[in-house]
């Protein structure tokens, strides 16, 4: 099938003159995650991972991803005529680097120009000049060929109230508009779909697991469009734009919108974002400047509203996932339960959540050597029978009006080898080493990481992803501009100065194909210490509220300064948690918070 649908593509390439087809992960707007329309390069490879990119020739069909899936693309792939390149393994060939060798003179690159963004698609015009290439970027082959393609998501559209957001839209918009006047731009091109629900205090469903609606947004300095399926507005909706003086319009018109902008306008965008069609859109007469959106840093720090709902949302996803703990250690081996079991369990105990609006991505549970698949997910043919030995490893996470939330815990299922205790321990370490970090504010989080990987560095392992991600407030739960990474980025996005308010995952881990995976999930808050002579000091505040299975813990293998850290958190756990919790379930928790 996959063979076939390769060959279907190659013969659109060939009518058309194309010998390059590049097919990206991305919807029109530059998402982490799309809808299944979007889709193309699943359709193609058969691969189901959340990044990846394609691109076919008439010979070869290949496929880039990163360390998160490695393993996952290997098995996917196998047997099918796609071959994996594993970017940023020694020796394999970028994708810039792949098309420099493999363009003919004078041949020609294709791609839809909707899911390309602009930055990247200036880097393969510089490619192609070299080699007097032209560019074919009006079409979506994949939708010629691709018969039953899933319609294009047009879920309703809801408010979140100022109680939930914190900040009106009006306000929102005026600081956007501040910022737009510092820069000397009289127009702002928005795309995410983040940012723009976050800006006009609206979600959706668009996007399975993140509450976002498709759309762009153009901010003016006196006036706001939203180009949008108007379809899905009810007249509340169109009540609360006409009150923010938001104007709608149809949602493809915003190409034409962007080739209507005058000469001499200055227009404000990111072309990380902001696709390639929108871009070459613009007069040759309008001056870009390229910033990233103001809206990223404003919605990825907190404010006090969304902090103290958090906090709330916290308490009560904590509690879910420490009945969940309770169950699996007492039934395990008593009943049975396999990987897709224990998945549904957890997520009926958080649907029955208050403000419970939908979980924060598919839950992950990984059982055995399953879990050193980063972002595996368990199907009717993988899902593993529990054991009572062994890990289960559970990332997993709800959206409620009060906040999003992810968690992984790693659980021991019954016996352990030594060197399970002693990778979970470390984990562990890594874990409470990065949540207790003291440092000056300037600090970035590739100057944080080596707290948390050093423990495992001093082994000679590692894990190939970052340490940590923001995560957005009833948005995508992967949000940025904040993160933990070692790896400073060449375009330096994806790192940003650590700002009070800021909530950031800390998941080390361990994985070891064929054998298991360990990772500890938990989410802090940045926050002001003291301030004196040196300057001002931040710290982290824990949020997640779950104990940490003391049945893998070695406590030889741990200072008395991180034994009191596991304590001291274990503590925080039992005071949140166990007034929610029954009788049973308090003594269990009660002997799974001890001191160690």
């Amino acid at each position: 099938m996959i063979a076939e649908r390769l060959e279907a593509l190659r013969a659109k390439m060939q009518k058309r003159g194309i010998d390059l087809y590049f097919v990206p992960t991305a919807d029109f707007h530059e998402s982490e995650y799309v809808g299944d329309y979007f889709k193309a390069r699943q359709y193609l490879t058969g691969f189901t991972g959340s990044a990846g990119t394609l691109i076919v020739t008439m010979k070869e069909a290949c496929l880039w991803t990163d360390g998160r899936y490695y393993i996952q693309a290997e098995k996917e792939l196998s047997g099918s005529p796609v071959t994996l390149y594993r970017s940023g393994e020694e020796g394999v060939a970028t994708v810039k680097e792949y098309m420099e060798q493999n363009f003919p003179e004078g041949g020609c690159l294709g791609f839809d120009g909707r899911v390309v963004n602009a930055k990247a698609a200036a880097e393969y015009e510089k490619i192609v000049k070299q080699h007097g290439v032209r560019i074919a970027a009006n079409e979506d082959l994949v939708g010629l060929i691709w018969k039953e393609r899933p319609q294009l998501p047009k879920q309703p559209v809801y408010i979140l109230e100022e109680k939930y957001a914190g900040e009106s839209t009006k306000h929102k918009l005026k600081r956007v508009r501040e910022k737009m006047t510092q820069k000397k731009a009289g127009i702002h091109i928005l795309t995410s779909l983040y940012d723009i629900a976050w800006l006009f205090n609206i979600r959706g469903g668009d996007i399975p697991h993140v509450p976002v609606v498709l759309s762009f947004a153009v901010i003016t300095l006196e006036k706001s469009f939203w180009f949008i399926h108007e379809e899905v507005l009810d007249e509340k909706i169109r009540a609360y734009c006409k009150e923010n003086q938001i104007i709608i319009k149809p949602y493809e018109a915003v190409y034409q919108y962007a080739k209507e902008i005058p000469a001499g306008e200055k227009v404000l965008l990111d072309r990380h974002i902001v696709n390639y069609q929108i871009c070459r859109s613009l007069g040759t007469g309008v001056t870009v400047i390229q910033d990233i959106n103001p809206s990223e840093q404003m919605k990825a720090v907190k404010n006090q509203t969304e902090l103290t709902n958090i906090r709330k949302a916290h308490v009560r996803d904590g509690v879910v996932v420490t009945k969940f703990m309770y169950w699996l250690k007492t039934q395990i081996g008593k009943e049975e339960i396999t990987e897709l079991s224990a998945a549904n369990y957890l997520d009926d105990l958080r649907r029955k959540q208050e403000l419970f609006e939908d979980l924060s991505f598919d839950t992950i549970s990984a059982y055995g050597e399953n879990a050193a698949m980063m972002h595996y997910t368990a199907t009717l043919q993988s899902n593993a029978r529990l054991q009572p030995q062994g890990f289960l490893l559970v990332d997993s996470g709800g959206h409620y009006l009060d906040g999003s939330t992810d968690i992984t815990r790693t659980i021991a299922l019954g016996k352990l080898t030594q060197q399970e205790k002693f990778h979970f321990t470390t984990v562990c370490r890594c874990n409470l080493n990065l949540a207790a970090a003291k440092f000056l504010y300037g600090c970035r989080g590739t100057n944080l990481d080596i707290l948390a990987r050093g423990p495992l560095w001093n082994l000679g392992l590692d894990y190939k992803c970052g340490t940590g991600h923001g995560i957005g407030y009833l948005l995508n739960v992967h949000e940025g501009p904040n993160g933990f990474r070692w790896r400073i980025p060449v375009d330096g996005r994806s790192d940003c100065v650590l700002e009070e308010g800021m909530v950031t995952t800390d998941e080390p881990g361990i994985y070891l194909e064929g054998k298991y995976g360990i990772r500890t999930e938990n989410e802090l808050i940045c926050k002001k210490a003291e301030k004196n002579e040196y300057g001002q000091f931040m710290e982290f505040e824990v949020i997640t509220y779950v104990p940490i299975d003391l049945d893998a813990i070695i406590p030889e293998e741990m200072t008395a300064r991180e034994r009191g850290l596991l304590n001291n958190y274990h503590k925080l756990v039992y005071q949140k948690i166990s007034p929610f919790l029954n009788a049973e379930e308090k003594e269990w928790l009660k002997e799974y918070t001890r001191e160690i």
